[in-house]
Order: C-alpha cells, then structure tokens, then sequence
C-alpha cells in the first residue's frame, strides 16, 4: 500500500509513529507531510529509512492510498491544525488511519467524507469488547517471552524490540514483535493498543496477545509502554510486566536524560536502580532479570557514543547497545535468547 505520513512540526524527533513506520513498515511511504521541513528528503533527517520527500499539505502529495497520522500528542487528541489534510485525504478517496484517543469515526465531519467518497477511517486504538481480567496464562506458553521496558517514555522500547526480532531471525529464530501501542499494530497489522483498554483488563488483554503469537513463534518479544516511574503512564507498564509474564526485561534509556521527559520536576533513578525496580515488580508474578541494555545515543557523536553504551553496560552489569548505531552482537543476543 502507498501511503503519506502527517507529523506536522513534530518530525522526526516526536514523530514515533511516522519514524517507525519509515524503518519497520511494508508499507512505501511516498510523502511525509511536515510544514516545518517542506522540500526536504526523509534523509536529510534519518537515515537508512524509506526516503520519501517531505511537502507542506496534502494537495502536495502524490497519490496514496491512505494518509496515517504519524504523531501521537501527549494525552492522544487530534489537532484541528490537521484538519484540511485529513478532509483532503477522504476527498481523494484515501483511507485515514490513525492511533490517537481521539477516534476519527466518532468525527461527523470525517464519517460523512468517508461514506461520500467510500474511503475508511481507521482508529488503532479502538480496542476488542471482549476483554477480561489476567488468568495468569501468559507465563505457560510455548515460547521465550521478552519485554522490553524503559526509564521513561519515548526511550527506544519499540525500536529495540523490532531490531532484537531482527537480529534474532538473523540467527534462525522464529522471532516476532508482539504489539501494544499503535506504531506496531499499524506495522504488524494486528495488536492490542494496551493503553487505551480498560485498567482491570489490561494485564488480560496483554496475555491474550501473548497466548496468540505463541502459537505461531518461538521468541516473543513483547514491545513495552512507559514506565514504571512515570507519573501518568505507569500503569501501563505495570500491566505488561504481569500481563506478559517475561521470561527476560531488556532496559531501555535515553544517553544523558536526567528527568522524565515533560515532568522535569520528576527526576530519573540511575538505570541500575531502574533495573532493580522493574526485577522487584515483577518477582512476585512472574521473576525476570534484566539481561540487556539498549541505550539511545543519538544526541551523542561516534566515539562519545559508544563509550556511552560501554559506560551503560557496566552500569547494568550486562550488554548493551544502541540497536540502530551500532550492531547486536552475538553476547547481548545470546542474553535475550
């Protein structure tokens, strides 16, 4: 499928959804829609991803067949700013997906667009009705289960689990991503966004994921949500640490951060006490160690960076990386697997 990607002002640093999509998905993006960056090339500010060009709205994009909204505010609403490239979209005959709390289907505006010009609205984070609390399934599959968790939000957990998934089938595993936010339901085409489902069934809606894939694979690595110091995504985590039941936690962090991103008032633990928190919660369900690191090092330059992830490693006491900048080498694999 041909598709645009909107992230408005937002690309690529806030721009999870739009960046993931670019690296992980099958689908060919012909155009990400950036007012900010118009005229641009996608390289010119990520590299080794699909390199569409970048224009001001939709009447500047090529033909697609749908517009995916690429950005996910904090608190998941849509911005009316992005209005006329969603109408333009449904007036084309696009499909308009997207994964924010905000659903598109319960707009009048965009739901009569979509029936005049038999187009579909797609909502990732709408989730199924049939839900129910945890039963403790999850730790009896017939696969490895892998989470991984972070410090904070936005701190590599999605990119860390697609390319350990990468790396593993490398190695002739039969490896997948088991998705829990919209970037991977949109890339997997399949998925639970486990943020928007009701607290008592969350951990239940985790397992049922978990139970799914393992039917068809061997190591599940499961994509983790916030984090467990967070103080408003916390719970998430908490329910994926016992909806999962791991097996092995890979920690996630971002070089340098200090504070929770948007909450600076709220400071970091270091990572070591970060690895011991995440091991204490989820000992009484489920035990699982922290067995890897993987360290987001992109405001850092090649020999910083890399002595970074050394420094990070020790810390943790077990290997790490930065998964996109530098390899997974055969020790850090070996832990996961």
């Amino acid at each position: 499928m041909d598709i645009a990607l909107l992230a408005h002002d937002q690309f690529p640093e806030r721009a999870k959804t739009a960046v993931g999509v670019l690296r992980y998905g099958d689908d060919t993006v012909r155009a990400v829609l950036d007012r900010s960056h118009a005229g641009d090339r996608v390289r010119d500010h990520v590299p080794n991803v699909q390199n569409a060009q970048i224009v001001a709205n939709m009447d500047e994009a090529p033909p697609v067949d749908a517009l995916v909204i690429g950005i996910a505010p904090i608190g998941g609403g849509f911005d009316d700013s992005w209005r006329p490239d969603v109408r333009t979209a449904l007036e084309r005959g696009c499909d308009v997906i997207a994964g924010l709390h905000t659903f598109l289907t319960d707009d009048e505006e965009f739901s009569a667009l979509a029936d005049e010009h038999d187009c579909a609205l797609r909502d990732l984070r709408q989730s199924p009705g049939d839900l129910t609390v945890a039963e403790g399934a999850a730790g009896g599959v017939d696969a490895e289960v892998v989470l991984t968790v972070g410090t904070d939000c936005s701190s590599g957990k999605m990119t860390a689990s697609y390319e350990l998934r990468d790396a593993a089938r490398e190695r002739g595993i039969d490896a997948a991503v088991v998705p829990t936010g919209q970037t991977g339901v949109l890339i997997e085409g399949w998925g639970i966004v486990v943020d928007r489902v009701i607290a008592d069934f969350a951990a239940g809606a985790v397992e049922r994921l978990v139970e799914t894939a393992a039917k068809e694979h061997d190591l599940l690595i499961v994509e983790g949500q916030g984090a467990l110091g967070h103080p408003a995504y916390s719970g998430v985590t908490t329910s994926l640490l016992h909806g999962a039941r791991p097996d092995r936690l890979v920690l996630c962090h971002v070089a340098g951060r200090t504070a929770v991103n948007g909450y600076e008032s709220t400071p970091l633990p270091s990572p070591p006490d970060y690895a011991d928190l995440y091991e204490r919660v989820t000992r009484p369900v489920s035990p699982a160690p922290v067995v890897a690191g993987m360290l987001n090092t992109r405001s850092l330059a090649g020999e910083a960076a890399a002595d970074a992830v050394a420094a990070y490693a020790d810390d943790l006491n077990c290997p790490a990386t930065d998964p996109v900048r530098f390899d997974i080498d055969g020790d850090l694999l070996e832990a996961v697997v």
